[in-house]
């Protein structure tokens, strides 16, 4: 079981690789919104922290459906996913091994680039840690719901807009608390219990998303 998963992970990266223009194209999104406020709204740094938590949740967001639709779309037409499924291992092991992947790829550069695009907003370096810590937590909450939504749109035209249309009632709660970790560490307020909500989100996504992504691969292949 653990073979198959490490085999997944690492084909996953290895054509994310070899398509690295898709790959950029997430983070060249999110860098571009998040850095089009600070250009139209001015040097008045008291309204640029106030809405940096909110500017860049939202980017993030917006920049990872981006890439939900790639994963398991390209192994659908090819025929790889219905091979996968005939395997005696579970599929949920399949489904995490591919949002593990499309994770490290979409997500975690973000996370890392966040902290870089917050100094335009003349965060301190406490509230850009805290703005990191809050992305690495709250994108895989973000992948394993968005799973979902690629999973139930597989095969149809125009999935883009329909996982959108699904997923994003599913992301408040995680922008709400993420922004919302940001926007304590700013004000002084109760970090704590924001990292802590996210944290019990990624916790109930990484139990029930997997095995919800698998019943709907397994409706959208019969």
């Amino acid at each position: 079981m653990l073979t198959m998963f490490r085999w997944i992970v690492w084909r996953d990266l290895t054509l994310a690789w070899r398509r690295r223009a898709d790959v950029l194209s997430t983070l060249f999104f999110f860098v571009i919104v998040v850095s089009l406020f600070p250009l139209g709204i001015g040097p008045e740094s008291q309204l640029l922290r106030s809405i940096a938590p909110g500017v860049v949740w939202v980017a993030a967001l917006l920049a990872s459906m981006l890439s939900l639709s790639r994963v398991f779309e390209n192994d659908y037409h090819d025929g790889t996913l219905e091979q996968m499924l005939l395997t005696p291992q579970p599929l949920f092991l399949v489904v995490l091994g591919k949002v593990l992947a499309q994770w490290l790829v979409s997500e975690v550069p973000l996370a890392v680039v966040a902290p870089l695009l917050g100094v335009q907003f003349d965060l301190e370096p406490r509230t850009l840690w805290i703005l990191f810590i809050s992305l690495l937590i709250g994108t895989p909450v973000l992948s394993l719901i968005g799973s979902i939504g690629a999973a139930l749109t597989l095969g149809l035209r125009g999935s883009g807009v329909l996982i959108a249309v699904l997923i994003l009632p599913l992301y408040v709660p995680v922008l709400i608390f993420g922004a919302g970790a940001v926007d304590a560490s700013i004000t002084s307020g109760n970090i704590q219990a924001n990292i802590y909500l996210l944290a019990a989100f990624f916790l109930l996504a990484l139990v029930f998303a997997p095995w919800a992504t698998s019943a709907a691969l397994r409706i959208a292949l019969e």
